[in-house]
């Protein structure tokens, strides 16, 4: 398994579990598609192979978005943010991007909507 490049190791700042935050956009629609989480070998990993690895805080394991599903994420781009608290995939998503198998796990429950121009 690839390692974490010791300078990208640095900025990061984790979760008391070693975990940082990973939001997946839609490359080309630039719609937010959902929230995981990382850790330095799933972050080394999506960087040396472009197929997005996240972390599982349920099972505990890596887990390659879409590898029994078939609803995978090819990473065009990795940023991270300012604080080192999170980072940003844009992503080519095949099939839905939430577990639920929707589009995007920010569909449901719209707390507040749009304000009418």
């Amino acid at each position: 398994m690839p390692s974490l490049a010791p300078q990208i190791a640095a900025r990061l700042k984790r979760t008391g579990d070693g975990l940082v935050a990973a939001i997946a956009q839609d490359a080309t629609s630039g719609a937010v598609l959902m929230l995981a989480w990382m850790n330095d070998d799933a972050l080394a990993r999506t960087l040396a192979t472009r197929e997005a690895t996240y972390w599982s805080r349920s099972r505990q394991e890596l887990w390659v978005k879409g590898a029994t599903s078939g609803h995978t994420q090819h990473v065009r781009s990795v940023a991270l943010d300012c604080d080192g608290d999170a980072v940003l995939l844009r992503v080519d998503q095949t099939g839905g991007a939430c577990h639920t198998g929707a589009a995007t796990c920010f569909d449901a429950d719209v707390l507040l909507g749009e304000e009418p121009a």
